[in-house]
């Protein structure tokens, strides 16, 4: 039948920007971790490693307590 290709892995970002630690005041970076209606993107999509998705999402929700950051929208 068909031959089906795994999907491809996505490219874990922080690796390749060299980032070790992130920092909530980093905001261009960590727009690529949230989606267009201000949702943390899952491990799944941003290849990221278990310690460094928690740095993250850690980093998303200090980012939005000092306003840098859209907090979820409501979807229609």
């Amino acid at each position: 039948m068909r031959d089906k290709k795994p999907p491809k892995r996505r490219q874990n970002l922080l690796k390749t920007a060299g980032v070790t630690v992130v920092d909530w005041k980093d905001v261009t970076l960590l727009r690529k971790f949230i989606s267009d209606r201000g949702k943390i993107r899952s491990r799944r999509v941003t290849g990221l490693t278990p310690q460094q998705q928690r740095q993250v999402a850690t980093a998303i929700k200090n980012a939005r307590e000092m306003a840098l950051l859209p907090y979820p929208s409501q979807g229609r």
